[in-house]
């Protein structure tokens, strides 16, 4: 029998309440129905009246359940999954999780290839891994949109990157897409391999298929610790390829169909030293998850605050503070501009200028040629600091500096990638630290509160 889901909350007065289940209780079954989800649960739990198999310390109960139509079960599970996460058993050539130096949270290193996760949370995954019972569930009960790695339709390409000891998922998403699965896909771009020619086969596959949504192309990210990768789209030749064959896809999409289609990441635009497409070119962001728009939907939202920042920076100027936003290298530049095209001159030059100034950290913890701010650690955030610190100091005799630390780089516990907390990653840093949300309106919040101390 099937472990069940463990309940963790129970709403008051409601119809799981009153039938007597409580905190702690693990649901086992819904009308002889084993439960190896929350998607299970909904499924079978979508009537007003269900018994339910619950398993109680030793115990082994039944409970029945009635509800008013519309009303909720009023039961919240520990975790989504109750059978735990599905595993990748694929090898492909570009798995982050197999570039991930030792010594880090055991969670890091699962490579998840869950369809419900999917589902739930818009995972990509392979389907390589999906058995026909998965598939004809997926189905039966409608778990649409998926979210799919393609990477390649080729053959010959596909066993290079994907290296699936049975590889039928191009079959798989025929066999989805034909019973109403609508899919967004991924194509992750590796230098040589699977762009040029090979991405237009991809394009061209897909384009041929109804119910794909959206296709994101996202550059090879690779981390120092190993040794089949050594470049990207860095190059901003090599980023403004992509762009140009990847440009005239989306233009005639939307000519024909009213949609973009395939949107590349923010990456490429930045490498290319490229303007970002307007926020209506993505589309409502589809793929923003994936890192395809985020920067644009950033950039927006801090010049609709222009008024806002105007009015911290006028204020920390007065009170000779300083307030340093950290974020990754490749955002650094966006970072900048962004605020000096909100608030002329809101970025001060001189280290001891009162004001907002950016600071740019590297990813040395990592290697190889990521960038992103989520992917900082506090050692590389605590050297970044100290150095910065080091040139600028206090600001003024009474004047301060505060570094606002987005809170991208930690996890749901609050902690970094090696496992620090903010107030450990104060101490260590040895200055005064504050934690923003990572998007524009965080930022802006902790500036105005910076400013504004007493408001």
């Amino acid at each position: 029998m099937s472990s069940g889901g463990v309940v963790a909350r129970i709403e008051q007065d409601s119809p799981a309440a009153l039938s007597g289940l409580r905190p702690d209780d693990r649901i086992v079954a819904v009308d002889t129905h084993e439960l190896a989800d929350v998607l299970d649960w909904q499924w079978h739990s979508e009537g007003n009246e269900i018994v339910v198999d619950i398993a109680r310390g030793d115990e082994s109960l039944t409970l029945s359940m009635t509800r008013e139509l519309g009303e909720g079960w009023g039961i919240e599970f520990e975790a989504a999954l109750f059978d735990g996460v599905r595993t990748c058993r694929n090898a492909c050539a570009f798995c982050f999780m197999t570039q991930l130096p030792k010594g880090l949270r055991r969670s890091l290193y699962v490579r998840d290839d869950d369809f419900r996760l999917s589902f739930l949370q818009g995972n990509f995954v392979s389907l390589t891994n999906l058995s026909d019972a998965d598939a004809s569930r997926i189905i039966e009960q409608a778990l649409t949109p998926l979210y799919f790695s393609l990477h390649a339709v080729n053959p010959d390409v596909r066993d290079r990157l994907v290296c699936a000891g049975e590889d039928r998922a191009l079959e798989r998403a025929d066999q989805l897409l034909d019973a109403g699965i609508e899919l967004h896909v991924q194509i992750v771009l590796v230098p040589g391999v699977n762009d040029a020619e090979q991405l237009m086969s991809s394009l061209t596959w897909l384009a041929e298929r109804e119910g794909i949504l959206s296709v994101g192309v996202v550059p090879l990210g690779f981390t120092g610790h190993q040794g089949a990768f050594d470049r990207s789209y860095e190059q901003p030749k090599d980023a403004a390829a992509v762009i140009d064959q990847v440009t005239p896809w989306h233009l005639a999409m939307r000519a024909a169909y009213g949609t973009g289609w395939v949107y590349l990441a923010d990456e490429f635009y930045l490498s290319a030293r490229r303007p970002l497409p307007p926020a209506r070119d993505y589309d409502g962001f589809p793929q923003y998850e994936n890192g395809i728009g985020l920067v644009r939907s950033f950039v927006d939202a801090l010049a609709e605050s222009a008024g806002e920042l105007a009015a911290a920076r006028t204020a920390l100027a007065d009170v000779g503070s300083t307030a340093v936003v950290v974020t990754g290298a490749l955002f650094a530049p966006v970072l900048r501009d962004a605020l000096g095209a909100a608030v002329p001159e809101a970025i001060t030059s001189p280290p001891t200028g009162a004001g907002v100034r950016v600071l740019a950290v590297g990813n040395r913890f990592f290697g190889g040629n990521l960038s992103v701010t989520g992917l900082l650690t506090a050692e590389d955030i605590v050297k970044a600091i100290r150095a910065d610190a080091g040139g600028s100091g206090a600001v003024g005799p009474t004047g301060s500096v505060t570094y606002l630390v987005p809170d991208v780089i930690l996890n749901a516990d609050g902690l970094t990638l090696d496992e620090v907390d903010v107030a450990t990653l104060a101490e260590l840093s040895g200055q005064r630290l504050r934690l923003v949300s990572s998007n524009a309106r965080g930022l802006v919040e902790g500036l105005s509160a910076l400013a504004n101390p007493s408001g």
